[in-house]
């Protein structure tokens, strides 16, 4: 078999948002910007999303639902959607990651992979 039939790429950009955190109230909110690129064959629609949140207490936090910000984006090969969220934690750091369940155009469901990111103030870690 030459290639994948079936490859989504999931890329991360965090940033800590201080002016909406209250770090007296344990409350650290942090955005992040996403990129899928489908660098498989066949064509996909994302249909679900699924992420789990660490804090770093340990304490996790499962998400499910549909889309991403509101969209289902269709995605041909070499074609990429990008969009920004936020997640708020009760510490300065923590890690995202997760999956999206994808439908390819043959009627194949899998799940793409969101590699684990981490979520941590400026200055928190070296």
């Amino acid at each position: 078999m030459t290639g994948k039939r079936y490859d989504i790429r999931v890329e991360v950009e965090t940033t800590y948002l201080e002016h909406q955190s209250e770090p007296h109230e344990h409350r650290y909110v942090f955005a992040y910007t996403i990129t899928i690129r489908n660098e498989g064959e066949v064509p996909a629609k994302l249909l679900t999303r699924h992420w789990v949140i660490t804090n770093a207490n340990g304490e996790v936090k499962e998400m499910r639902g549909e889309g991403v910000v509101g969209e289902q984006p269709h995605l041909r090969p070499g074609q990429g959607f990008r969009y920004s969220s936020a997640a708020s934690l009760e510490t300065p750091v923590g890690s995202m990651q997760g999956s999206y369940g994808m439908i390819a155009d043959d009627g194949a469901q899998f799940d793409a992979p969101i590699p684990a990111f981490r979520l941590a103030i400026p200055g928190m870690l070296h």
